[in-house]
């Protein structure tokens, strides 16, 4: 039966190029998840977008000495080319500055008001008195009060993950001047009351959700109660700031949504706009509002308290509301595979240092499939992982190149050679070509559970096992040899190896989608496995933007055992992929802490 499977990823903050760390923490795994259930048949919609409200880029352009928007705009831009590289296939990867998200953000603002979800009350906040505002969250930095982390933001502790009260920063300073004494001072503003849904977010929590990842679930449980033993506090819904969507209230033009609030609207604001573009105003209904839909939330674990508690909370607040006539709900994260964070050489990411492997730097010199490769094999799913040149080395040469590139190669050339350009005709298969093909096809329903669970690095480790020993049964079988003395045998032996490699084409397809498709078309078929992935235009009243877009029309790969025959014609083959040279170590470990020439951002 066809699955309907919502993908919703973390939207970056456009303030700079994406890095590994985006990569391992959340996109990758996104879209090995959401090509696996496209080639099961299912109904899949993959969103996300540039976060172009966030303090970070506020921080950017004060930096730059030009305006929030110039910055979203250039790092925009390149978010779309870098994914499009690298084959993050959304089916609409936006932004939050589109009319769509600010006007249903803004709905969303009324619709919890008017339901009680939100109050008012004054706050203390840090004020910079020497720039004689307010400085948000992320202008703050000081020592955790929870864990004695010395460099914790205002809004969260990135060492304990812990939600932050910046005025309760042991020595607040303003991150850009270090001598700026902050003074507390009060502010009003609207709060999300999460004591009207903390026995439905517990109960959410505590019910079925076993499939969750342990540290996930036992953060969620455990915040949720702590606070109703603590007496729950609301959360700030709005904030002193004059970029980001505008609180809708008259007498509060000079206050914008909290961007955390605003942006995980952006999972359902880019679900309409993706129906909305395709003349499917209603759409999107078939995964919000359906109850046998799976919606999945993939994140880095700093985003962890946002997805389990307050995205939820504020599901609840306004459910029914968007299909107004149904007993339907609204649907809550079926889960939220939050991953842990990628290091780089043993250390933490740091863009101040320049400690950091930027993608849109590696993906001119290295294939996107090798990176994918790598990096899918060191996913910190349930531990923080790191990356290291060596390991990449290693991982690419040896297992990629040597198991898998040398199979396909060396048995798709001697096939082409030796078999005039066609798969072999056979007689009789002997036990052992039998066992192997056996091996490959059982691998479908090993390989896709592992992947259900969203246990993304043992699906790959499961389906590089099968490539191990399918080089296995060739060392033993020798088709080199036996075509001499025994051409039937070498026959029996090449069909079976070119059934196993189909199958593994399509068992590594999510993680290798390039290499894949040009297998694909070595063995002879016509068409592409995924559809295209590209960049379009899209108009609104005031202006155009850009998104990346999936295109399923061209799709024809299904998650199904290869039923190669004899005489299908083959095309000469090349090497899928390139030998890494011993000397790239040094040289990527050279690139670390070392300026970088970014990218200048033109100024229209």
């Amino acid at each position: 039966m066809t699955e309907y499977i919502h993908v919703s990823v973390a939207w970056p903050y456009a303030n700079g190029d994406l890095h590994v760390g985006h990569l391992a923490g959340a996109y990758l795994p996104a879209d090995i998840f959401a090509r696996y259930h496209r080639l099961k048949g299912n109904r899949v919609l993959m969103v996300s977008g540039s976060d172009g409200h966030g303090t970070p880029i506020s921080v950017e352009a004060d930096q730059r000495g030009i305006s929030p928007r110039q910055v979203f705009q250039h790092y925009h831009e390149r978010f779309l080319l870098t994914q499009q590289k690298i084959g993050i296939s959304y089916d609409l990867f936006t932004h939050t500055d589109t009319e769509n998200h600010h006007r249903i953000a803004q709905d969303i603002f009324l619709l919890l008001l008017e339901r009680g979800y939100l109050y008012k009350e004054e706050q203390e906040l840090l004020y910079s008195e020497q720039e004689n505002r307010f400085l948000p969250d992320r202008y703050v930095e000081g020592t955790c009060y929870i864990c004695g982390y010395d460099s914790a933001r205002g809004d969260q502790c990135d060492n304990c993950g812990n939600l932050m009260d910046a005025t309760k920063l042991i020595n607040p300073h303003n991150r850009s001047n270090p001598d700026d004494k902050l003074v507390v001072r009060k502010s009003e503003h609207y709060f999300l009351d999460l004591s009207k849904t903390a026995d439905d977010l517990l109960a959410y929590l505590e019910r079925e959700q076993d499939h969750w990842r342990p540290n996930v679930l036992s953060f969620a449980r455990n915040l949720i109660k702590q606070g109703v033993k603590d007496g729950l506090r609301g959360r700030a819904y709005t904030r002193d700031l004059d970029w980001g969507v505008q609180v809708p209230l008259e007498g509060w033009e000079d206050k914008r949504i909290y961007v955390w609030f605003e942006a995980v609207n952006g999972y359902f604001t880019a679900s309409v706009e993706w129906a909305n573009d395709y003349d499917q105003p209603d759409a999107w209904k078939e995964w919000w509002y359906n109850p046998d839909a799976k919606i999945y939330n993939f994140i880095g674990k700093d985003n962890i308290p946002f997805h389990t508690v307050i995205w939820p909370a504020m599901l609840m607040g306004i459910d029914g509301i968007y299909n107004e006539g149904s007993d339907t709900h609204l649907q809550l994260p079926y889960d939220v595979p939050a991953n842990e964070f990628m290091n780089i050489e043993g250390k933490q990411f740091s863009k101040s240092r320049n400690w950091a492997i930027w993608l849109p730097d590696i993906l001119e010199r290295y294939q996107p499939d090798a990176l994918r490769y790598y990096v899918a094999m060191t996913f910190p799913e349930s531990r923080d992982s790191d990356f290291s040149w060596d390991g990449f080395l290693t991982r690419v040469n040896n297992e990629l190149v040597a198991a898998w590139g040398n199979l396909v190669n060396r048995m798709l050339g001697f096939a082409y050679k030796r078999f005039d350009g066609q798969v072999p005709a056979y007689d009789e298969l002997t036990a052992a070509d039998k066992a192997i093909i056996e091996r490959a096809e059982n691998a479908f329903d090993e390989v896709g559970a592992l992947l259900e669970q969203v246990k993304l690095r043992e699906a790959l480790q499961a389906a590089m096992d099968v490539v191990r020993d399918a080089n296995a049964y060739l060392n033993e079988r020798e088709p080199w040899k036996s075509i001499k003395s025994d051409p039937a045998d070498a026959a029996r032996t090449v069909y079976a190896i070119l059934r196993v490699i189909d199958n593994l084409k399509i068992l590594l397809a999510p993680f290798l989608p390039f290499s894949s498709q040009q297998l694909h078309e070595y063995l002879g078929y016509d068409g592409q496995l995924f559809g295209d992935l590209k960049i379009e235009e899209f108009a609104e009243s005031t202006r155009i933007h850009q998104a990346l877009v999936y295109d399923p029309s061209k799709a024809s790969g299904t998650w199904t055992k290869s039923d190669l025959q004899p005489g299908q014609k083959l095309r000469e083959p090349s090497a899928l992929f390139t030998k890494l040279d011993p000397e790239i170590v040094e040289q990527e470990r050279a690139y670390l802490g070392a300026p970088r020439d970014e990218h200048p951002i033109t100024l229209a």
